[in-house]
């Protein structure tokens, strides 16, 4: 069965990216307690390139399947987990990429490089980081795991903040009830 990216995030409703947020099918890992653990010779780049042993990862299909299995722990190790494993991932940043953002009524939605969508608030907050020279912003995805905003993702999210007047009030943005700083 072919491979149907979301739409494009600025022509849908509210409703619909929630529709696609809670249609998106994901393993239970939260449940499973697998025995065995390892290392996956696998690692994340500051980029979002997946690598295993070296060497990219070219199947999109393959990168998706994984970032459905991912999860950081409270030490910020991230794992790839199956029922029957539990594998290290090195992640160099964040082990997602924000690529696109949009203000959708009283919301800010996100794709990912997986074409994962994220709306920021209460249960996915935004994070700043880096310096004040260097401003990183860092959404939460699922299990501990964030997407760090792309360069023109940042700038579509700070061309929202201008125009919803957020240097009157300190560099914050609200999405979803919850306000987020967007400075470090």
């Amino acid at each position: 069965m072919p491979y149907e990216p979301p739409p494009y995030l600025a022509e849908l409703t509210l409703a619909e990216i929630a529709e696609l947020v809670a249609g998106r099918k994901l393993p239970p890992v939260e449940g499973w307690a697998p025995a065995k653990s390892g290392d996956s010779q696998m690692r994340i780049a500051a980029d979002g390139t997946w690598f295993h042993e070296g060497s990219p990862i070219r199947r999109e299909a393959m990168v998706r399947a994984f970032a459905g299995l991912l999860t950081r722990d409270e030490a910020g190790q991230h794992w790839l987990v199956t029922p029957f494993e539990k594998l290290a991932i090195a992640v160099e940043d964040a082990a997602f990429i924000a690529t696109d953002c949009t203000r959708a009524e009283d919301a800010l939605a996100f794709r990912l490089n997986t074409d994962d969508l994220v709306i920021a608030g209460p249960d996915n907050p935004l994070r700043a980081g880096g310096t004040a020279e260097e401003p990183a912003i860092y959404l939460h995805v699922r299990r501990g795991c964030e997407a760090r905003l792309n360069r023109s993702t940042w700038a579509q999210l700070a061309e929202i903040a201008l125009a919803e007047g957020a240097g009157d009030r300190g560099w914050r943005i609200a999405s979803r009830g919850a306000e987020f700083a967007l400075l470090p």
